[in-house]
């Protein structure tokens, strides 16, 4: 049986290197490590300045965030605050479970994310109007207030 230390592990860069400056952190997914298939964990490195990904939610994973080291800031819709190692927070399905977790201290921080797995995934980005679907290894990333009729394009 496999197992990873959540302190010792080694993180990497971004999955593809287009990451704007803000988001530069990095990070190791477990679930592949471990030979997981219906949970996953990703462990994050932030460094000064960084964060994980934009403020979202999931519509179809129940997400947990598990503090480790340093001081992140923790924004949901109930506001901001400062998380210390050992927090745990809950992210739940739907808008009462959108957060965006980023580093404003002069410290590295580092975090895990522990969360249920579908092979669909559907997130929403209230800051950019955006809808995200994940299916069969593909993503869009599509524009909420652009909504189609049921029958548009279709004869």
């Amino acid at each position: 049986m496999a197992e990873v230390n959540l302190f010792a592990i080694e993180t990497e860069e971004g999955p593809d290197g287009s990451e704007p400056t803000g988001y530069l952190c990095r990070a190791v997914r477990l679930g592949p490590k471990l030979g997981a298939a219906r949970l996953g964990m990703t462990v994050y490195d932030l460094p000064p300045g960084e964060a994980i990904c934009p403020y979202h939610f999931e519509w179809t994973d129940e997400e947990w965030l598990i503090g480790i080291a340093g001081r992140p800031t923790l924004r949901t819709p109930e506001g901001e605050r400062k998380l210390e190692p050992g927090d745990v927070v809950c992210f739940l399905v739907g808008p009462d479970g959108a957060h965006h977790v980023r580093n404003e201290t002069g410290e590295p921080a580092r975090v895990a994310i522990f969360s249920t797995k579908n092979e669909i995934g559907v997130a929403e980005y209230p800051d950019s109007d955006k809808v995200g679907v994940w299916a069969g290894g593909t993503h869009y990333l599509l524009r909420r207030s652009e909504h189609l009729d049921y029958w548009d394009g279709e004869r």
